[in-house]
């Protein structure tokens, strides 16, 4: 009896460890990108070509973690010109902080599907606390790689002038809005 006591235990134990599942982002199919006014004429949205990082989830336990690496030098503003402007010292700085990074707190769930996330967004050097509000999140067998895979869709607001990129701000807006589209294969 007693061992099958220790049994049901550790099957248990094994239950809860396996329970949390991980998935790597997909390279092809998952970009951040980032708007702000361009002196009130237009919304100007360019994007990060190269973002790798992980999701990690327990359903059940509504737990979960998210970590994101951003090439910073993978801007994309659809002109080489501005790509440079932004890469520069007054910006993103890329010659010295080559990426920027998001490390979450933790994740908020409804029903089993996360909404949110807390973290900690570094950029430039510096970091603070942003929440990305999950809009989209799905999860099924990827028809073509034969794997389990999750997608989402997050944005957060920030101020570029906490990030020491205040340039031109306020005639350039200091609002950005950050979003990213992630699809992700489990491990």
């Amino acid at each position: 009896m007693r061992r099958i006591a220790i049994g049901l235990l550790a099957g248990l134990s094994l239950s809860a460890v396996a329970a949390t599942e991980t998935y790597n982002f997909e390279p092809n199919h998952t970009y951040a990108r980032f708007g702000y006014s361009h002196l009130g004429y237009s919304t100007q949205i360019s994007r990060f070509n190269k973002v790798r990082g992980t999701l990690s989830f327990d359903k059940a336990a509504g737990t979960g973690s998210v970590d994101v690496t951003i090439d910073t030098k993978s801007v994309d503003t659809g002109s080489d010109l501005f790509n440079q402007h932004i890469q520069g010292e007054d910006y993103l700085d890329t010659a010295k902080f080559g990426t920027a990074t998001y490390k979450s707190s933790k994740v908020h769930f409804k029903d089993g599907v996360p909404t949110s996330v807390d973290g900690e967004l570094t950029l430039k050097g510096v970091t603070h606390p942003v929440t990305l509000t999950v809009s989209h999140f799905y999860c099924m067998p990827h028809p073509m790689l034969k794997k389990d895979a999750c997608g989402a869709d997050a944005t957060a607001q920030v101020k570029r002038t906490d990030f020491n990129m205040g340039k031109n701000a306020p005639y350039v807006g200091d609002e950005v809005t950050i979003s990213i589209a992630v699809e992700a294969v489990k491990e």
